[in-house]
């Protein structure tokens, strides 16, 4: 029910961090993997993928310009799990953010995954069959402090979720997002470098610790897996309890 044997999965900023996690997972499983990076310094993911005995290929491209995204995704192979992790945060007031910084966020969290699911989804809707995980947030559902482009992104990918869901169940495609709560990764840097902002943080979560990228292994093979054939438009926080609290 979870075997990914003879799939194909594409994961969007494998470099490091939840990107990285999933990919080692889904290989773990079984599938092959398409490892995007920003930039072409993809040599350890993939060393972790290739020593589960599973293949592998890069795919570098810059997404912060989505009209680039269509034509790229035309080089890629057929692809039956699409994991839309990649993505940027700017952190600042509102009031003194810059368009600049408000574009550059919406570019790589929103509209470069909208362009490139239609594009990949396009083969699994001539399949009949493919599995889409979009990579929400916490701030999918709250408003954050100090990151406005990044919390309006997050609530959108929720919102696209369920809309392309919507659209391409009848097709046999499953389009489903991941919440992660408060992981360790460099996006959280910040975070975790200030003393007072990470006790309260940490305070909060009830499993009292700050997550790890292989914590969401188990659910990103689930949504890729047979197990969640029935599973659509679903929002699953993976938080150490968050939101409960």
């Amino acid at each position: 029910m979870f075997d990914l044997s003879g799939r194909t999965a594409l994961v969007t900023g494998a470099r490091t961090g939840i990107g990285r996690g999933i990919a080692a997972a889904l290989a773990e499983a079984g599938a092959d993997l398409v490892l995007h990076g920003h930039h072409d310094d993809l040599d350890d993911v993939e060393a972790e993928v290739r020593a589960t005995g599973r293949r592998s290929r890069r795919w570098v491209l810059d997404l912060s310009d989505p009209s680039r995204v269509a034509d790229a995704a035309a080089s890629l192979p057929p692809i039956d799990i699409l994991v839309n992790n990649a993505g940027i945060i700017r952190r600042g007031l509102a009031l003194s953010q810059t368009p600049g910084d408000w574009n550059d966020v919406l570019a790589v969290n929103l509209d470069s995954v909208y362009f490139l699911t239609r594009a990949v989804g396009a083969g699994m809707v001539a399949r009949g069959s493919g599995k889409v995980i979009m990579i929400a947030s916490m701030l999918s559902f709250q408003g954050g402090l100090n990151v406005a482009g990044y919390t309006a992104s997050k609530h959108a990918v929720t919102g696209l979720t369920r809309a392309l869901a919507n659209e391409w169940a009848p097709h046999g495609i499953q389009v489903n997002a991941i919440a992660p709560g408060y992981i360790a990764t460099s996006n959280t840097d910040a975070l975790r470098s200030d003393d007072e902002r990470e006790a309260e943080i940490r305070a909060r979560i009830p499993a009292g610790r700050w997550g790890r990228p292989e914590d969401l292994a188990g659910a990103a093979v689930f949504l890729a897996s047979p197990a969640s054939d029935y599973v659509n438009g679903h929002i699953l926080a993976v938080d150490g309890g968050w939101l409960a609290r």
